[in-house]
């Protein structure tokens, strides 16, 4: 397994819910954080004291050229990428028959295109790593399709299957591997309007702990996909 001494990772959508956990069990581990939110106050006061292996920094996966500024202003700060977990992502909720153009774009943008944004920016930097990881945290939904009212947030889903797929392939020579982490309904803020059971629910801290051995597998044991059911699904 790799070591996390001296390794870096950038975590986006960092500032609260899944991607919060997995910074606090990537800080446990050992790694050295640049973490991304929007609200970097909010992520700065919640790291106050814990700043020797962590850098905070504004991603805004709506704006372009967001994700090569923090790319670049963590390179300067650690001198080094070793591993990017694409977690921001956006739910809104239609069929085919009232879907918005609106609602489309915006999951495009967040969980599609701002995904492929960070992981342009940040493939030179992996690729010298020699053990570069990509984990994205996509969903289920990213590999069949269950609810009618997810369609969107299933294209979008399945659109970062495919990338990490294509960062798989391009990158292997160079010893990246990528991981397309795949869970079902996570207790989160965004799960909290489907009407499920909590105690149901996967854990903040499972999904946490699946990225972390994700991160320290070997170049020789790489894990394309990783679904986590909580239902029993026929092939998933």
């Amino acid at each position: 397994m790799l070591s996390p001494e001296g390794r870096v990772v950038m975590v986006s959508g960092a500032g609260r819910g899944l991607g919060a956990e997995i910074a606090r069990r990537l800080h446990a581990d050992g790694y050295g954080l640049s973490l991304g939110a929007r609200d970097v106050g909010a992520l700065e006061r919640a790291w106050d004291g814990r700043r020797d292996r962590v850098a905070a920094f504004r991603h805004e996966a709506r704006e372009a050229g967001s994700a090569r500024a923090w790319v670049e202003r963590t390179v300067k700060r650690f001198g080094r990428i070793d591993g990017l977990i694409n977690n921001a992502g956006v739910l809104r909720r239609f069929t085919i028959e009232d879907a918005r153009d609106d609602e489309l774009d915006l999951m495009w943008q967040v969980n599609a295109k701002a995904p492929l944004q960070l992981t342009q920016a940040a493939f030179p930097h992996l690729k010298r790593s020699g053990s570069g990881r990509i984990v994205n945290v996509a969903s289920l939904s990213g590999l069949r399709v269950k609810r009618t009212d997810f369609v969107g947030y299933s294209m979008t889903k399945f659109a970062l299957v495919a990338l990490t797929h294509a960062a798989r392939q391009e990158g292997w020579e160079h010893g990246i591997r990528a991981t397309a982490l795949c869970p079902s309904i996570v207790d989160t803020d965004m799960a909290a309007g489907l009407g499920m059971p909590r105690e149901q629910l996967i854990t903040p801290e499972t999904v946490a702990a699946m990225v972390s051995v994700l991160l320290a597998l070997p170049n020789n044991a790489s894990i394309a996909e990783l679904p986590i059911n909580i239902f029993s699904e026929p092939g998933y």
